[in-house]
């Protein structure tokens, strides 16, 4: 992890609050700042985040729960877990259970300094709910300026059970110099420099909105995919290893879908969309204006998504979807979502699509652990 020391002083040369992108994050961890059991993968810190690892300690809760203010996640598993586990060789986490498992990663952020965290794209696409807990902390995914001490995760697997073991990936942090967050204003701005939407005006509201595809002009694909419940095991590290029609249920549908309660889609937005280098975007998660359904688990966008920069000439959302109580009819063209983009304290070195990268062009497209 050893860098030039020019990059290494990068951070306190920033001059305007912001994400950090990776230079930065390498900072941190060459200062103490972000510490792990494990030494870093080679390939774990990304152009605007870092992927959170898990640890070998695991417990099956009886439910999910906050620390709060003045406690820390053991003294409340002494009160809600209903066994301690290992991860160790692998360990099959079942569906409809709630687990909350030790990262190897630890944290002492400077005072300034705060992080927000988000399932992996992946984890995401497979149904995987995950949060991540910091001690006393009164929000999931949210670590406060200044904090010092361990990260937990929590993981409930809602269609699909998954094996996992130490070191695997199913989070992501981001971390966050100052308070910092586009208006609309500065997103037409931003617009006006770098199109954030390719061939088309952007709807900006609140963010950039995202309409659902239910129209796709070629008849043979699908406008997306429904999960098949009791389909089977899922290794989170095995890349490309399962039959998608195993696992998943095209669907033809066009122009207008019924989202059944309890149910998983993926679908994608009509809009490509791109991040330009100077930033990096997430995804509103849920809106109650635009619907009674859920949408994308997976919310952070690095910088250079869907850029020519990247490699990219725009790159569809790609949205995963659960209804809540009710049935609900989504038509094609819908907004479905807000991308809220901010800007990073300093330029990448790298940005997505150069690192890897597994869905840069992507359209509607289904994990990474699924084979074409």
């Amino acid at each position: 992890m050893n860098r030039p020391a020019a990059q290494s002083a990068s951070i306190r040369q920033c001059r305007h609050d912001g994400i950090l992108p990776a230079h930065a994050i390498h900072w941190l961890v060459e200062n103490g700042h972000l510490t792990s059991t494990q030494p870093l993968d080679a390939d774990q810190i990304q152009p605007a985040s870092l992927d959170l690892r898990l640890g070998t300690r695991a417990w099956r809760v009886r439910a999910s729960f906050l620390p709060g203010p003045g406690r820390s996640v053991a003294e409340r598993l002494e009160r809600l877990a209903l066994h301690e586990m290992t991860l160790e060789g692998g360990a099959v986490l079942e569906t409809g259970c709630v687990y909350i498992v030790e990262l190897m990663e630890r944290l002492a952020l400077p005072h300034d300094m705060s992080a927000a965290c988000n399932p992996k794209s992946s984890t995401g696409r497979i149904d995987v709910f995950t949060r991540v807990i910091a001690e006393q902390g009164a929000a999931f995914d949210r670590v406060p300026a200044g904090y010092a001490g361990p990260l937990y995760l929590e993981i409930s697997p809602r269609t699909f059970p998954i094996l996992a073991r130490p070191g695997s990936r199913l989070a992501q942090i981001r971390f966050r110099r100052g308070e910092v967050r586009h208006d609309d204003d500065a997103t037409r701005a931003l617009h006006a420099r770098e199109p954030l939407v390719v061939g088309a005006q952007p709807n900006i509201d609140g963010g950039v909105g995202l309409s659902v595809d239910l129209s796709r002009g070629d008849l043979s694909q699908p406008v997306g995919y429904r999960a098949r419940r009791h389909a089977g095991l899922i290794d989170v590290d095995k890349v490309g290893a399962y039959d998608p029609a195993t696992f998943w249920e095209p669907i033809h549908e066009r122009g207008a879908l019924i989202l059944d309660p309890g149910e998983f889609y993926i679908l994608a937005s009509k809009e490509a969309v791109r991040v330009p280098p100077s930033h990096a975007a997430e995804m509103v998660p849920f809106d109650p204006f635009v619907g009674e359904f859920r949408v994308h688990y997976a919310g952070f966008f690095d910088p250079g998504f869907g850029h020519v920069s990247g490699g990219g000439e725009g790159a569809k959302a790609v949205l995963e979807v659960r209804a809540h109580e009710v049935p609900f009819t989504l038509e094609d063209g819908q907004i479905i979502g807000r991308l809220l983009y901010e800007p990073l304290c300093e330029a990448p070195e790298q940005v997505y699509g150069e690192v890897g990268s597994h869905y840069q062009k992507q359209g509607l497209k289904l994990s990474k652990h699924f084979f074409c």
